[in-house]
């Protein structure tokens, strides 16, 4: 429809010059009233009030042809990101992911509203032009033939300077968007630290840079459309010379020479209008690179399969499993263990032990390098990915919320009983102490809540959809002791006949644990009760005294 109407406002053009030759010929030189044209002059009206219409009709579809597309481009992307998940994307910064998805999807857009149109016109009307000038007047004819690739050569030509001007400052925008976000999430750290004034320099030069690549894109357009208007007028100039001598010497019709003339400025518009909105095609390229560089980014895709029992506590079993990440470091070795339906085990273990590395497997952020995952005595590989997540609460160390409502932030988009979620989560009370309950509005990351009583929301929104595996990052390791007691209560309720996972930070975490796993360089080293592995005398009860001391990470 869109390509449709852009051809259509040609051929009416094309109509309109024909009328307007007739017109003016019967009105000058044949001495004809105002009653004998009328009727023409009818016909140019109802033909520039349908062109009017037309072009916009072409508009508002081009407008919500873009729209659609970028809807659809965004959800893909939204998809795709939360596909790979946090692990995969852990190299990329928050704020260039968040610039790749918002100004490269809008710069997508005018390659759908402008420049498919345009290439539309140029493939159809100028070889239309063409056939109606060409037995009118064959010398005019070959004059746009000639000429006619004259302008696509020189908008190259221009055009390959200006496209990596493009690139460069699509590269530049990436940066100061993503090197922005960041800065100001980092706000409070840069403050305390006294570096808020040497960032603010660096995002201003940074500005500086993307407002110099800016200048030189502009500028190249620029440069580039002066050649396309320079090559059409002298083309038009060219043919309205030729014109005029034969008519001067009565080698042509004045309403054959006029209607070559309208004609002329019509062959070379959509090759104007080509040059021009090339810009808005080297945008669309450059931010289209960015995109395919995410959506490039193989991510897991896992369907099918009989889903897992809903509500039953499930087991758990490693075995022989290795897996690392892009610089071909092992995070786990060989590591083999069974966790039995209920049961609570502790996994414990320097810094880069390959704790975290266990949780990721599981939620399938990450898939093994070699081995295998069963869950229930099924291969998780082989089981959808969607339910196996619904399956699991995972409770990280750090809340994650949302510049939402409470209420939202719990739901999450899932039906159920918010307050009684909040309730069983121990939150209900300083919920109701908020201006509006759980409609109150949370800042970003639950700016204006405690620690504490960010991590009861997190509870409450495991709470809202119970999962049968309960996954945590020992959400309790950065709150006081009558905060953590709290919280414990609830975490305790939450795992009641529930299988669980927890990477323990604190002491009374690993002593309440069914049973320890003990990590080291990526393998398991220890296995067992907390009350076995003190008695052997191993890693573990050597760990016992920085545990205790909180130094254990």
């Amino acid at each position: 429809m869109l390509f449709a109407a852009s051809i259509a406002e040609g051929v009416l053009g094309v109509l309109a010059a024909f009328l307007t030759a007739r017109v003016i010929d019967a009105a000058v030189f044949q001495g004809a009233g105002l009653d004998a044209v009328l009727p023409q002059l009818a016909m140019l009206a109802g033909l520039a009030l349908l062109k009017a219409v037309i072009g916009y009709g072409g508009g508002r579809i081009g407008f919500e042809a873009a729209a659609r597309v970028r809807e659809v481009l965004f959800a893909r992307l939204v998809d795709h990101v939360g596909a790979l998940g946090p692990v995969r994307l852990a190299g990329t910064a928050a704020g260039d992911l968040a610039t790749t998805l918002t100004d490269a999807v809008a710069g997508i857009e005018p390659y759908w509203r402008q420049w498919l149109p345009a290439t539309a016109t140029v493939a159809v009307l100028p070889v239309a032009i063409l056939l109606v000038v060409l037995p009118v007047d064959w010398r005019s004819a070959a004059i746009f033939l000639v000429t006619l690739p004259l302008l696509p050569m020189f908008m190259v030509l221009a055009g390959r300077s200006a496209e990596r001007a493009n690139q460069r400052q699509w590269a530049t925008m990436a940066r100061l968007g993503g090197h922005l976000l960041d800065a100001v999430a980092g706000l409070a750290d840069l403050v305390l630290l006294g570096a808020a004034k040497r960032e603010a320099a660096l995002v201003a030069r940074t500005a500086d840079d993307y407002r110099r690549e800016t200048m030189k894109v502009l500028r190249l357009a620029f440069l580039s459309a002066l050649v396309l208007e320079f090559f059409a007028t002298v083309s038009i100039a060219a043919t309205a010379v030729l014109v005029g001598f034969r008519l001067m010497w009565g080698e042509i019709a004045f309403v054959d020479g006029l209607f070559v003339l309208l004609l002329a400025p019509q062959f070379y518009a959509p090759l104007r209008t080509l040059g021009v909105e090339r810009h808005a095609r080297m945008e669309a390229v450059a931010a289209a690179e960015r995109l395919a560089d995410l959506l490039g980014r193989p991510a897991p895709v896992r369907t099918g399969g009989a889903p897992l029992a809903a509500g039953a506590a499930v087991s758990l079993r490693f075995d022989h499993v290795s897996a690392g990440y892009g610089d071909g470091r092992l995070a786990l070795d060989d590591v083999s263990f069974e966790v039995r339906p209920g049961e609570h085990v502790a996994i414990v273990g320097e810094s880069g032990a390959g704790k975290s590395t266990l949780l990721s497997l599981i939620a399938g952020f990450l898939e093994p390098s070699s081995g295998s995952i069963l869950i229930d005595g099924r291969p998780l590989a082989g089981l959808d990915l969607d339910d196996v997540r619904r399956h699991i609460a995972l409770l990280p160390q750090r809340a994650a919320l949302f510049d939402a409502t409470v209420a939202e932030n719990v739901a999450m988009g899932r039906s159920g009983d918010v307050g009684a979620a909040l309730k069983a989560a121990r939150a209900d009370g300083f919920v109701s102490r908020l201006p509006h309950g759980e409609h109150s509005r949370l800042g970003q990351d639950g700016a204006g809540l405690s620690g504490g009583e960010a991590q009861r929301l997190m509870l409450a929104r495991a709470f809202l959809a119970p999962a049968p595996l309960v996954l945590m990052d020992e959400p309790t390791a950065h709150l006081d002791a009558a905060t953590e007691a709290a919280v414990g209560e609830a975490i305790a309720a939450l795992s009641a006949g529930r299988t669980r996972l927890t990477i323990a930070h604190r002491l009374g975490t690993v002593e309440s644990a069914d049973r320890v796993l003990v990590l080291a360089a990526g393998r398991l080293v220890e296995e067992g009760t907390p009350a076995q592995l003190r008695a052997t005398g191993g890693a573990y009860a050597g760990m016992l005294a920085r545990l205790a001391g909180g130094s254990a990470t």
